[in-house]
């Protein structure tokens, strides 16, 4: 399937979370078995580009999508969980969000120095995740270069920001607005 193919399949939800917000909602991808699987074949060769050794997927879109792709190229899969999930001793960075603040915590054992570490998560919007993330990889000594997305929602910065980070952000598709 054509991205343009798979972007069709993406439910856009009006006024959610929050009047004037369109949400664009993975599930009805992720539902599609023919969608699923095309998204991760694309995915999956940014991904074979990027040189990385491992794939890091944030909680709980990226681990969909990163895990997938991590098994697709045979590569082992790093979970960036949410706070209080992991059994052992962790690394963890707070982060700002629209509406308040979250923490990102990782087992650092799971990182070798110097590691290329590719990131995935569904979603690039303000980037703020996605920082915090690839921040969060890089106190492991972790090397952070490439991150990749679903969607891309350019009208919010975020893949700017990557940059700015020295990140190299790719998405399959992105979608006008907020």
């Amino acid at each position: 399937m054509t991205p343009g193919e798979l972007k069709a399949l993406i439910r856009t939800v009006p006024d959610f979370p929050a009047p004037g917000i369109a949400f664009r909602d993975i599930t009805t991808l992720i539902a599609h078995g023919p969608g699923f699987a095309a998204t991760i074949d694309h995915m999956a060769e940014a991904a074979r580009l990027s040189g990385a050794v491992a794939v890091a997927g944030i909680e709980a879109r990226g681990f969909l999508f990163g895990a997938a792709i991590a098994a697709r190229l045979g590569l082992g899969f790093v979970p960036l969980r949410k706070a209080g999930k992991l059994p052992v001793a962790t690394l963890g960075i707070d982060y700002a969000l629209e509406y308040g603040s979250a923490r990102l915590e990782l087992d650092p054992t799971l990182v070798d120095p110097g590691e290329p570490i590719l990131l995935v998560d569904d979603l690039i919007a303000t980037g703020g995740t996605a920082l915090a993330g690839a921040e969060l990889l890089r106190q492991a000594g972790a090397r952070v270069d490439h991150a990749l997305f679903v969607i891309d929602l350019p009208d919010l910065g975020g893949a700017g920001k990557l940059r700015a980070a020295g990140i190299a952000p790719w998405a399959l598709f992105d979608f006008a607005g907020h």
